[in-house]
């Protein structure tokens, strides 16, 4: 028997072990999916919170519940550890580690490198692995597939016949109970058709439809396209923000009265900037590997120029609305309604709030926020704990600014008491002002 049949009775029966790299926001969920369906998983991290965590029953992931972690590792089908030797254990390798950007935004793949290290010295058995983590196009060929072939256990193998390679990029929106993670069809490409193939096959038994395209490359450049799309838009409206409020126009009247159009607009909304692991740092991957091939991607740099800039213009408009009640912005106290990234989750990565926070904090603001999902933040050098957003202390502030718009803020009460505040949001849409609201 070949090594892609043997491989494929063990996907088709639900005895395939699969070890995922990197139990975050994408591989636990991730994980949990192909415990539902039945396979064994073992979760690896280099954090030993996480893994002790998740052999405990308990879940650090918003949209995975703590009872169906607990469910699947008492069934005995979901561990976590720390251990990376027990990826000899494992029939397919999954990595979703993260990808940041460095100081000088270029992409920095070492998590993805010191994941398929751990693989070449401990994966003997994994004759399928799989790249969720975000990249620039030809990570796969150029330097996971070299990797693997030198390897002690690559010496001698093909790649779509002793061992099979893919990119699967993950989908993953926190905070969206509509599509988790297994109703979000899966893009699978493979250095060769044979691998797609044998990657389609384990997805499929996990998620509601797999979609093949012809090459890792292309799918790489898919996940690319998904989040450089929302940048470029995201920045233009942006713009047109800006633009609205030197013209005094209300861009949010704007938007609602071209979203009437039923087809060739789509809508896209202003914010105090760009949030999350994805959006702020995709397109500069691919920006980045565009110069490689002297291509000037203008529009997604021009994009991220604006998205990067409207922290500031949040300070800005915040020192004028304070100027408007006599008041400077050094010493006045304001109050920062939300830190995470997006309405209704507990992430803070590369949120704008954080930028909002130190800008205020530099220029002399004295600053508390307030988020029920995010109880404490330590983020370049800035260590704060959440108030409680009574009354009192909403009375007390001399600007309340909404960054992020949870659904559990009662802006009816902000309204009522805080003496003036700054929407970037639109939270307070249909609601009566009484004067006191400036949207952004």
């Amino acid at each position: 028997m070949g090594t892609r049949e043997a491989l494929e009775r063990k996907i088709d029966a639900a005895q395939a072990r699969i070890g995922i790299i990197g139990i975050g926001y994408v591989g636990l969920p991730l994980a949990v999916e192909f415990g539902r369906a039945g396979f064994t998983v073992i979760g690896f991290d280099v954090n030993p919170a996480k893994a002790e965590s998740i052999v405990r029953g308990t879940s650090y992931i918003d949209d995975v519940p703590s009872e169906e972690v607990a469910r699947l590792v008492k069934a005995g089908v979901l561990t976590a550890t720390t251990e990376f030797s027990r990826l000899s254990e494992c029939d397919a390798a999954i990595i979703c580690v993260p990808t940041p950007l460095r100081k000088t935004k270029d992409p920095d793949i070492s998590y993805i490198i010191g994941a398929c290290e751990q693989i070449v010295r401990h994966g003997a058995a994994c004759r399928l692995v799989v790249l969720e983590s975000t990249t620039y196009p030809g990570t796969c060929e150029e330097v996971i597939l070299p990797m693997l072939a030198a390897g002690p256990h690559g010496r001698g193998r093909r790649v779509g016949e002793d061992f099979f390679l893919c990119f699967s990029p993950e989908r993953v929106d926190p905070g969206n109970a509509e599509y988790p993670t297994g109703k979000i069809p899966k893009v699978v490409g493979g250095i060769t058709p044979a691998c797609a193939e044998v990657a389609a096959r384990l997805y499929a038994r996990a998620v509601a439809r797999v979609v093949p395209v012809s090459s890792a490359r292309v799918a790489e450049t898919v996940k690319l396209l998904e989040n450089t799309f929302r940048s470029v838009n995201i920045g233009l409206i942006n713009e047109i923000a800006l633009m609205c409020h030197a013209m005094g126009i209300d861009v949010w009247e704007v938007i609602d009265g071209a979203a009437t159009k039923p087809f060739g607009f789509i809508p896209f909304y202003p914010g105090p900037g760009l949030g999350g692991h994805c959006i702020p740092i995709d397109p500069l991957y691919l920006s980045w590997k565009a110069k490689l091939s002297k291509f000037s991607p203008k529009f997604i740099e021009l994009a991220a120029e604006i998205n990067e800039q409207m922290p500031e213009h949040v300070v800005r408009r915040a020192a004028d609305i304070l100027n408007d009640h006599a008041k400077p912005l050094r010493g006045s106290n304001v109050l920062v309604l939300g830190v995470a990234y997006k309405r209704d989750v507990s992430d803070v990565r590369e949120s704008p709030a954080i930028e909002v926070i130190r800008l205020l904090r530099e220029k002399g603001a004295v600053v508390e926020y307030a988020d029920p999902h995010v109880p404490v933040f330590h983020e370049e050098g800035m260590q704060l704990e959440a108030v409680e957003l009574t009354p009192e202390r909403l009375a007390a502030c001399d600007l309340a600014i909404i960054v992020t718009d949870h659904r559990a803020f009662d802006y009816k009460a902000v309204i009522e008491h805080a003496r003036a505040i700054f929407d970037t949001r639109n939270a307070t849409k249909n609601l009566d002002g009484r004067g006191k609201v400036t949207k952004l």
